[in-house]
């Protein structure tokens, strides 16, 4: 019997075109020229065809994985539907991401393609031909690159790829805490289902304008935002890089926004966000870290919205929201109800479950959650209860009403800006520099990022003490941008308990008002 392309998210997606293609999908709110660049609902379907086609004609192994590095543009949106469209698989990666980073993905995903920013070519692709990437390609933020050269001489009529709802949609990579990125692998049920359940939950309509400011190379702008607003027909006003002031320029076309808390701290820092501003609005969200109670209040004073917030994961995709309707039903400080057909349930050390309102970790199932780790089998079985429950690391608690509140994170994760930091992941770049003996990674709260990532480096003996500086300069060329710390302090030692372990609770004690 043949598979139904049913299960190919992309021709999901696309079943939520509007009848009349010719209207506007996206419109490019901060592209040069005195004209607005606008993309109808065709140039999405023609423009997806033609680089399905192009993968096509490479003639790649079945599933093969397709390994993104490019500036947000509506052309890198349009080659993450290609690539669902080809039935391979799309790899995002953050454009920080620097030469050591890449260098371990592509061992580990082995990726048959790989498209960069032009301005990346020359290193890039001798990073990537030397590790066995077949095909190079670039793709610029001004609609340039030999991807869309090559794909231009293309058809522009393609039939989606039969796929299983089970067969691999997506690999995003989540740093480790020992070091070692994993990749969580998500299926095409995985993510349809998602989209699916928040399209009803958030009220998504085809009238509605989402005003998309996020990268799309996470789960937030890539399945949260676009899955969205494709799925219900919505417009898009779209951003390559988030402006406080040019956003809230465009609030009165707009009903839905999605940030993280520190765009809503940088709106709130502008005199033009008001109430008539956000007159049209019907829903702001925020997600990808924890939003504080004085934004959530300052934000529903000045504008008359209230935000709200929502918990998920690059494992999982969205896990809890607080309530569309009443507005009244979203609570300040949680991260609300778990979605309908999520399982979510708090347990104690022993794996029982906790009573309300006392604190465990938060484990979850569902359609949403990933099959696994990509190559990892034996992370994937440590990462599952034994009932197949998937242990998020995250430690909360649960009203009696049902709302989850997050309270901390058992793997002493840093959210910075709404990015994943991992201290293991920088300590081990940090430690491979002159004069660091060792070294402890700590977030700290921080005005505008929520966190701030420091280091504190204990230098070698005998030798001469390391300059901060001058580490920080070194990690720069090494790792992402959100990763470098923002603070490097040298001591003599770390502080640590009777069993050696390194006591970071110490250490941010010390650190907490570096950024006051």
């Amino acid at each position: 019997m043949k598979t139904s392309t049913s299960a190919n998210l992309f021709a999901a997606l696309r079943a939520g075109f509007p009848a009349d293609l010719d209207q506007c999908a996206i419109e490019c709110a901060d592209a040069p020229g005195d004209e607005p660049l606008r993309y109808s609902w065709r140039d999405l379907e023609r423009g997806t065809a033609m680089m399905a086609n192009l993968l096509q004609s490479l003639d790649l192994p079945p599933a093969s994985r397709i390994a993104v590095q490019t500036e947000k543009s509506v052309e890198a949106l349009m080659l993450y539907l290609a690539v669902l469209r080809a039935g391979h698989v799309y790899l995002p990666l953050n454009n920080a991401y620097q030469a050591a980073e890449l260098a371990y993905f592509i061992d580990n995903a082995e990726p048959a393609v790989f498209v960069c920013s032009g301005r990346h070519h020359g290193w890039v692709s001798k990073l990537a031909f030397q590790r066995g990437v077949a095909w190079v390609f670039t793709l610029n933020e001004d609609r340039s690159g030999t991807l869309l050269d090559r794909a231009a001489q293309m058809s522009d009529q393609h039939e989606p790829a039969p796929k299983d709802g089970d067969e691999l949609a997506a690999i995003l990579y989540t740093s480790g805490t020992t070091g070692r990125s994993k990749g969580a692998m998500l299926s095409h049920r995985n993510l349809l289902s998602n989209a699916q359940v928040l399209k009803d939950y958030w009220g998504w309509r085809g009238d509605d304008v989402l005003i998309h400011a996020l990268p799309i190379f996470h789960v937030h702008g890539l399945f949260v935002a676009s899955h969205g607003a494709l799925l219900a027909g919505a417009r898009m006003i779209w951003f390559a890089k988030f402006d406080a002031r040019a956003v809230i320029g465009r609030l009165p076309e707009a009903t839905v926004f999605m940030g993280v808390p520190t765009l809503y701290v940088r709106m709130l820092a502008e005199p033009a966000l008001t109430r008539e501003a956000c007159a049209r609005m019907r829903l702001f969200i925020s997600g990808s870290a924890p939003l504080l109670i004085e934004t959530f209040q300052d934000w529903q004073r000045r504008t008359g919205h209230t935000i709200l917030e929502r918990y998920g994961m690059s494992e999982t995709i969205m896990l809890s929201s607080n309530p569309y309707e009443p507005p009244a039903g979203r609570v300040g400080g949680t991260v609300g109800l778990p979605l309908p057909g999520v399982g979510l349930r708090i347990v104690d050390d022993a794996g029982q479950p906790c009573a309300r309102d006392e604190i465990g970790h938060i484990q979850v199932r569902g359609p949403n959650v990933f099959a696994g780790y990509w190559r990892m089998p034996e992370k994937t079985a440590e990462e599952f209860s034994a009932d197949g429950w998937f242990k998020t690391g995250d430690v909360g608690k649960m009203d009696e009403h049902g709302y989850v509140t997050i309270v901390g994170r058992s793997k002493d994760l840093i959210i910075s800006g709404g990015y994943n930091v991992y201290p293991a992941e920088v300590e081990g770049f940090l430690n491979e520099l002159p004069g660091v003996a060792e070294s402890a990674v700590v977030g700290v709260p921080h005005p505008d990022l929520g966190e701030g990532v420091v280091a504190i480096v204990v230098p070698r003996p005998g030798g001469t003490p390391p300059d901060g500086d001058a580490l920080i300069a070194a990690l720069k060329g090494r790792i992402a941008g959100f990763k470098v710390p923002k603070k490097l302090l040298v001591l003599p030692e770390l502080p640590r308990n009777a069993m050696g372990k390194v006591q970071k609770n110490l250490l941010r004690e010390r650190c907490q008002d570096l950024f006051a």
